[in-house]
């Protein structure tokens, strides 16, 4: 899975040694998604990934290759976005129309994807 926005907080790094005695280091940051209702989602890199973060700058917009998943520990659920590869993001559109709003959209339009459902052949209705 991918989120595609912009850096908008680096998180200090930690660091420990594991159980088994093998240390393991791992830095948080928060993207800020790029869409009508933006999303901040908190990524972590783990290990030699780590280093990849210091190339980017806050308000850099990025692609984050991402693997989601939830542990359970003493009846509470923990969720871990972790992020596998990260990339700046290249925007397509010319340098005119980035600069009309202060941030870039940086997805796809999405009116391409809106599809009307009809009731009866009535134009109105919302599928929901």
């Amino acid at each position: 899975m991918e989120i595609i926005g912009k850096i908008i907080q680096k998180l200090e790094l930690q660091s420990g040694m594991g159980k088994t005695g093998n240390s393991w280091q791992k830095q948080e940051f928060i993207v800020e998604t790029v869409e009508q209702y933006p999303k901040k989602v908190c990524l972590n890199l783990w290990g030699d990934k780590v280093d990849t973060l210091a190339h980017y700058q806050i308000g850099d917009p990025v692609v984050a290759s991402i693997n989601i998943e939830s542990k359970e520990y003493n009846g509470r659920w923990y969720t871990e976005v972790r992020c596998w590869k990260l990339e700046k993001q290249l925007t397509a559109q010319p340098a005119t129309v980035a600069s009309q709003s202060t941030t870039a959209n940086y997805l796809p339009q999405e009116d391409a994807l809106l599809t009307t459902f009809t009731d009866e052949g009535d134009n109105t209705d919302l599928p929901f």
